[in-house]
């Protein structure tokens, strides 16, 4: 491989990083599976639960780097990243309770349930693992556990419940999934098991919850 390649390689996998990360597939979510539900009014539903789901988490984010709490925009340090778990998980609930309360379509309740869902799990489980000098590095070693992928799970969810919304024809965007899980292992930011316990978990969380729910 030559030099050249090899500094390609890393600005691509930057860009796949921040073009495909969380925020950018909710909001996808949001405005196709909207639109499955509801066509014009479905999209508007499911635009304020991505104000709830990916705006208002994004705004958290980019000012706690302003004032210097988080490192990076992805939250790379896990307590960092517990801490901006735990205001996404009440600023997805705040959005489910009031898209009940006014009569939002059910898929779109069902969707924005499954991030939730998603979220929670990624928390507990970033939450227990046991804190050590290992897993409070960007690279966390060869457990799992020590930083599970949030982008790899928020994007294998998101195809599984485009491919619940549309047809199995939709699993085809899982080739955007694997370049997620590329991008993250490239850049140092995750294992490969961490990439595939974020894809498998996603999947799984968002699937069971948009199906029980939808």
């Amino acid at each position: 491989m030559t030099e050249a390649t090899q500094a390609r390689e890393p600005r691509l996998a930057r860009l796949a990083t921040d073009g495909l990360e969380p925020k950018n597939w909710i909001l996808a979510d949001v405005v196709l599976v909207g639109w499955h539900a509801g066509r014009f009014a479905g999209v508007g539903w499911g635009l304020v639960g991505g104000l709830f789901a990916a705006v208002l988490p994004t705004v958290f984010i980019t000012v706690g780097i302003r004032k210097g709490r988080w490192g990076d925009r992805h939250v790379s340090q896990r307590q960092q990243r517990i801490i901006v778990m735990l205001f996404v998980l009440l600023s997805v609930a705040a959005g489910i309770t009031l898209m009940t309360a006014f009569g939002a379509p059910r898929p779109v309740i069902a969707l924005i349930a499954a991030m939730f869902t998603t979220m929670a799990t990624l928390f507990a489980v970033t939450a227990g693992t046991k804190a050590d000098s290992a897993s409070q590095q960007r690279y966390s070693g060869s457990s799992w556990r020590g930083k599970i992928s949030v982008h790899a799970a928020v994007a294998s969810g998101s195809v599984v419940m485009l491919a619940m919304s549309y047809g199995p024809w939709a699993l085809l965007a899982y080739a955007l999934v694997a370049v997620v899980g590329w991008s993250r292992i490239k850049l140092y930011d995750h294992t490969l098991g961490q990439v595939t316990a974020g894809s498998v978990l996603g999947a799984v969380a968002a699937g069971a919850t948009f199906w029980l729910l939808g």
